[in-house]
């Protein structure tokens, strides 16, 4: 069953070509945001500098490769989608409540699982690529 036109966004209105171009400036925007307003996210892009031109240089298969890179980029993404969920809990209200701690929390413990995942795809993949590289 379909929703009523009266409940459906105002901003869902565009399409085609329109609706894209508009969706990679809302993107765009997004990032902007997101490394003017969120320490964390600017750390993890200070990472992502080294770690994704590490990736691309290390003698390691394809597939290795992608996965070093994708683990970056995971770790990017939890944390765009972490600050989004901070974002709508600091728009309802800064009191503290115990089901608005717990979002935060979730996204928070999402960050570290994906950042849990990095170390472990990077020290199993990259590992002992670096290791050899500085005689260990």
């Amino acid at each position: 069953m379909r929703a009523p036109d009266s409940l459906e966004s105002p901003h869902k209105g565009q399409s085609g070509i329109r609706r894209l171009i508009n969706a990679l400036f809302y993107s765009i925007s997004g990032l902007t945001l997101a490394f003017r307003h969120e320490s964390a996210f600017r750390q993890e892009i200070a990472l992502a500098a080294v770690l994704i031109p590490l990736a691309c240089s290390l003698p390691v298969g394809s597939i290795e490769r992608v996965l070093l890179i994708a683990s970056v980029l995971l770790v990017l993404i939890v944390e765009l989608l972490n600050s989004s969920v901070e974002a709508a809990i600091d728009r309802i209200g800064f009191d503290t409540h115990r089901l608005s701690k717990r979002a935060k929390d979730l996204g928070s413990a999402a960050v570290l699982v994906a950042l849990t995942a990095l170390f472990i795809t990077w020290v199993l993949l990259a590992g002992p690529t670096i290791l050899h590289f500085f005689g260990a």
